[in-house]
């Protein structure tokens, strides 16, 4: 039966794998079970096999593979969580208790598992409308993620930041947007704090730089704005990957 999330899945968003709908049974993992303790640092052992680092005893490897795990989960999450927000004003379930995950044999996210397809927005304020999202399924992986790994939390909320300041700017682009539909994301994305005073771990998690002196002498058609991460993804510790396009180290990044 169609999903009235089938129709997001489009423009922007075409090719990507959409969340399925239905009770949580195997083969979905709950998010709650994900986070038990040897869940998913198994999860993240599988994964990092794959680049490897397949025991996950050095530090430096144990971050980067955590990071890296956290950026496809962040894309599975963000990608349908902030279509359904911004252009059907309905607030997915993905609290812990709600939302499952499919993961691939890799061991990382390729799909949510949703109840049902949402509820209505209670507001459609920046600072609120994305509180599911932050507080109940963000802020406690992001804890674990970090606790497991010896990674900041800082790292892991640049990997959600640089996702959802992208996903933003794509739906910009849907054909059921309308304008400014992206305006309550930028929002907060600029906010430095939150309205409680505590800091916002989502604060200008990329930033547009021109060209440097000697670039802007380039002719016209061959300068461009580079996009930059806040920080640094760590990804450049996993074997045979470097640096990712939008590092923040200087000269670093890579096409």
């Amino acid at each position: 039966m169609p999903s009235l999330l089938d129709a997001l899945y489009s423009g922007p968003l075409d090719g990507l794998t959409p969340p399925r709908l239905g009770p949580l049974t195997a083969p979905a993992v709950a998010m709650r079970d994900l986070l038990a303790p040897g869940r998913l640092e198994a999860e993240l052992e599988r994964f990092g096999a794959g680049y490897g680092d397949a025991d996950c005893k050095g530090q430096g490897d144990r971050r980067a593979v955590a990071s890296l795990w956290s950026k496809w989960h962040a894309g599975a999450l963000l990608a349908p969580y902030l279509a359904a927000n911004l252009l059907l004003e309905r607030d997915l379930p993905v609290s812990l208790d709600e939302v499952g995950v499919h993961l691939t044999p890799e061991g990382r996210t390729e799909c949510l598992q949703l109840a049902h397809a949402g509820r209505p927005l209670g507001s459609l304020d920046g600072f609120t409308r994305f509180s599911t999202l932050l507080d109940d399924h963000l802020t406690p992986l992001i804890a674990r993620l970090s606790a497991l790994s010896g990674a900041s939390a800082k790292v892991f909320w640049s990997n959600v930041g640089n996702s959802f300041e992208h996903f933003l700017t794509a739906l910009e682009g849907h054909p059921m947007a309308h304008p400014g539909v992206a305006a309550e994301g930028k929002r907060l994305l600029e906010s430095r704090t939150l309205p409680d005073g505590r800091r916002n771990p989502l604060y200008q998690p990329v930033r547009y730089v021109q060209p440097t002196s000697e670039g802007a002498s380039a002719p016209e058609p061959t300068r461009r704005v580079r996009r930059v991460r806040r920080l640094c993804c760590l990804r450049y510790l996993l074997p045979d990957l470097g640096y990712c396009g939008n590092c923040p180290l200087p000269g670093k990044a890579s096409g």
